[in-house]
């Protein structure tokens, strides 16, 4: 980094001001905001050992950059732990920390300042802080604790676990540690602790195992206290067989947790409480929980205030079992929780026949309901859930419920019979627009039940709109499709299977990140496949797997996530350490990639283009454009490890199945591309297998293609990620906004006629409603439409390209993200004059592609002109708001 003070003091060489000897002491027009400790927001209990700082920037003066930065740690007691001194840099993301080790819970904070573009130093910014979690097997003192070991089906009742405590004087500082396998509620003095459900998140067991770090400092207090913790069964203890097995998983257990309590108190003293044999055990209302299933609670069985220090009836209780623990290792929980995101109400109630009310909610989901109702003790109530409904107006699970075996998305209430009644589940949740109730002896209101949203709780960064109100519908319909899908895991569906499939994750991610803060969700699920790569290089396809999937296989296409999705961490949030950390594993799949003879035949498995309408591409095809996008990227990794002749090899390996591609593939002389599927041509042209002139050839081969298929697509999964860049980077955004803009069969628009509000799984609805892997169109309308692209050789947004395509008959377009570095605008609109607003943050800079014929056409008050393309004057702009007037729109001459 080129500090130039060592650590533990002010830093030295440093001035009284921390300057580094610097004269400037004029206040800067530039400031540190946003501060981010691995992608997080003051982080609680991380395992990192030395944490990367990023921050962005504020100023209200155009053409702003850092030319210098200053990071100062201190400990809790204010003292400087690590001080980077004057360091002259630009950089602003990714920073390590760069002071002695951190111990285990140990908590400090931080500041930044900033040298502007003249030199000016900012004032500290906003303190910003981070705890380092339980960094060694040695710092746990407790031991695993669970209900009960009989693995049986139906599994055995909830248990809660309570601990009492006795605290000598006022708590200055508490924190209580839990990792769990299964899911788990904590309480402290009869208080659930946290609005986090589904904790702490879904991880291969025997690999890896979460824990969370919750700071109990204001529910603790002198005296007596309870401790309280309830475990579900979550994917740790699957007993209801499926498809892929997981009542087999070799990690399979009981539902289990570890627990520490870190007290200091204001006399200094400090007590440490472990999960131990000393703890109490007794089962409660949940009597069934799985994740897939369902869940089933007798209210009748409820013990009022059991987690309460005054509770006087755990002598009954027998004491918790100690049990071994999980086999995997002990990582901190470094990405947001799980939580209720939203509460939706019904839009209607009927009954379909006598006893059973079936509400609508207007709007397909992932999560659960809430019950408010009334009735006399022992009513039992039976929910379905379900995203379809059958002709005789009652729920149909047929399709979602394929792969499962028994009892699915289901649950049971029983009414303790005093007075209205509110009940929601814990430990499952379901894809569903609907749920079924029966066994009300009388008919509900309609407020009776609401929805309750649950998904992983990232941040909303992004907005788009346009004049095309379709368009509108696409991009809030992928919002709930890839919140439904993230469930600690990025899944398919969260009904039907509630897998982590590898290309659903990949063909959504793209588009997610210019939405969603998800950058921390990503980097734990990419650890999630390195824990399951093979020896061999192989890959399951789903991650996490019980072991199903490698022996039948998936193929590059859905591998290739280990790829994509760091890709776009490095591109998106400027992050190279994940696939520099990853190196050793990426070389090892392109190795084993390149071990397989796919060209000839087909491997056992091996998933090419998935759900296409008409025409079929050989997997062949899409294979090839995996292993070269691989090969690639393992040898630009290679190039930044100084590793030339890996760099080399892996280059060469690129170059030579882009020769085998063209030599089986391809016909230069029509530009034709194997069987001339839209997704064989688009496969070409997005994976770069053919270059100059042919990439001409095959353009024209694909949009004669379209063209016959009346301007519709005929594309999978995978050729509808190619498909709109094919034709764009081609210069036929027009030809693509035609397919976009159907509302026939197939399109997207067609959904929305049949009454979609999330995106599906396949063109005509056979299948699941509820799927993200068709949903990079809305990538297209932030990149296309509204014109906001990174930059990929001053990737993380350093760079942005602002490049609008003004196409159809859309007269405005309006994108928005909040990047690492700050918000980013792109909007214009179109009346007898083009109009667009351009808004980038400090420390970044954008090329700006303004559609017109001519230079004189364009007023761009503050911006340097570059050059003239054809149909676009090239402008150049640093930081802050620009407006571009193009007299007479676009076409004008």
């Amino acid at each position: 980094m080129g500090a130039t003070s060592g650590t533990g003091g002010s830093g030295a060489g440093t001035d009284s001001n921390g300057s580094g000897g610097d004269a400037a002491t004029a206040l800067g027009l530039l400031t540190a905001v946003g501060l981010r400790c691995e992608y997080l927001t003051d982080p609680l209990g991380i395992d990192t050992p030395k944490p990367r700082l990023s921050w962005a920037l504020d100023s209200k003066d155009r053409n702003q950059s850092q030319t210098a930065y200053q990071v100062v740690v201190a400990g809790s007691d204010g003292a400087t732990v690590w001080d980077s001194g004057k360091v002259a840099s630009a950089q602003q993301l990714h920073i390590p920390y760069g002071g002695p080790p951190l111990a285990s819970g140990q908590r400090v904070s931080w500041t930044v300042r900033v040298w502007d573009r003249d030199g000016n130093v900012s004032e500290p910014s906003a303190e910003g802080a981070w705890e380092m979690g339980l960094l060694s097997k040695g710092d746990w003192k407790g031991k695993w604790i669970a209900g009960s070991t009989a693995l049986v089906d139906p599994p055995a009742p909830a248990p809660f676990l309570r601990k009492t405590v006795a605290l000598p004087t006022a708590v200055e500082s508490a924190r209580i540690y839990v990792a769990a396998a299964g899911y788990y509620e904590l309480y402290v003095n009869g208080q659930k602790i946290s609005d986090q459900v589904l904790a702490p998140g879904y991880t291969r067991f025997d690999r890896r195992v979460l824990y969370v770090t919750h700071d109990v400092t204001a529910a603790l207090e002198q005296g007596t206290n309870a401790i309280g913790l309830v475990l579900g069964n979550g994917f740790f203890n699957q007993t209801a067989p499926t498809d892929w097995g997981f009542e087999s998983a070799p990690w399979r257990a009981t539902p289990r947790a570890l627990v520490q309590a870190q007290i200091t108190f204001t006399d200094g003293t400090s007590q440490t409480i472990v999960s131990d044999d000393t703890w109490h055990v007794a089962t409660g209302p949940i009597l069934y929980d799985q994740v897939r299933s369902g869940e089933t609670y007798d209210a009748r069985l409820e013990k009022t205030s059991w987690a309460a220090a005054e509770y006087d009836e755990d002598a009954s209780w027998t004491p918790a079992l100690t049990v071994p623990a999980p086999a995997g290792v002990l990582s901190a929980r470094m990405f947001p929780p799980a939580k209720v995101t939203q509460t939706l109400p019904a839009k209607t109630v009927k009954s379909p026949k006598a006893g059973t009310y079936v509400f609508d909610f207007g709007q397909n989901l992932a999560g659960w309901v809430r019950l408010s109702l009334s009735g006399a003790a022992g009513t039992s109530l039976t929910l379905r859930y379900g995203e379809r409904l059958s002709a005789d107006g009652t729920i149909d699970q047929a399709i979602i419920k394929t792969g499962n075996k028994g009892r699915f998305e289901t649950d049971n209430y029983l009414m303790k019979g005093q007075g209205t009644e509110v009940w929601e589940p814990r430990f499952e949740y379901n894809g569903f627009q609907y749920v079924e109730i029966s066994g009300l002896p009388v008919a509900p209101s309609l407020d009776a039940v609401v929805a309750r949203a649950v998904n992983t709780a990232f941040d909303s960064v992004g907005e788009f709109r346009s004049s095309n109100a379709l368009f509108g519908k696409i991009f809030e319909a992928t919002r709930w499709s890839y919140r439904a899908n993230f469930q600690s895991i990025p899944t398919d569906c969260p009904h039907r299977e509630k897998n982590g499939w590898m290309a659903d994750a990949h063909l959504g991610a793209e588009q997610a990140m210019f939405t969603y803060d998800n950058a921390a969700g990503y980097t734990k699920w990419i650890r999630d496949i390195s824990d399951e790569m093979q020896a061999s290089g192989a890959l399951p396809g789903i991650v996490p797997t019980d072991g199903w999937g490698y022996s039948w296989g998936n193929g590059p296409a859905w591998d290739s996530a280990y790829f994509v999705v760091p890709y776009y961490l490095y591109l998106y949030y400027g992050d190279k350490q994940i696939l520099m950390a990853s190196y050793d594993k990426l070389k090892s799949y392109v190795d084993y990639l390149d071990s397989k003879d796919y060209f000839s035949a087909n491997p056992s498995g091996w998933l090419g283009d998935w759900v296409y309408p008409g025409d079929t591409t050989p997997e062949a095809v899409t294979h090839a454009g995996y292993h070269v996008f691989d090969a690639k990227l393992v040898s630009m990794v290679a190039g930044w490890l100084g590793k030339t002749d890996d760099a080399a090899k892996y280059g060469k390996m690129a170059d030579d199945v882009k020769s085998r591609f063209q030599q089986k593939f391809f016909d230069a002389s029509t530009g034709q591309v194997s069987t001339g599927s839209q997704t064989a041509l688009a496969t070409a042209l997005y994976q770069n297998l053919v270059d100059g002139a042919d990439r001409t050839k095959v353009l024209s081969a694909l949009a004669a293609k379209v063209g016959a298929k009346g301007n519709h697509l005929d594309t999978g999964c995978l050729g509808t990620k190619y498909l709109p860049w094919a034709l764009t980077d081609g210069g036929r955004a027009d030809l693509f906004y035609e397919i976009a803009n159907k509302t026939d069969y197939p399109s997207w628009g067609n959904w929305f006629e049949k009454g979609a509000t999330t995106l599906w799984e396949d063109w005509q609805g056979d299948n699941s409603l509820n799927h993200i892997f068709l949903g990079d169109i809305t990538a297209w309308f932030f990149r296309a439409l509204a014109g906001i692209n990174p930059d990929v050789d001053a990737p993380g947004f350093a760079n942005i390209i602002i490049r609008p395509e003004v196409v159809g008959n859309l007269t405005s377009s309006h994108g928005e993200t909040k990047t690492l570095r700050g918000p980013v605008l792109s909007e214009w609109t179109l009346t007898t004059d083009l109009t667009l607003n351009v808004t980038i943050p400090p420390n970044t800079t954008a090329t700006v592609h303004v559609p017109a014929m001519s230079q004189t056409n364009v007023t761009a008050d503050g911006a340097a002109f570059v050059r003239s393309e054809p149909g676009r004057q090239i402008y150049k702009i640093g930081s802050g708001s620009y407006q571009f007037v193009v007299k007479g729109g676009p076409s004008a001459p």
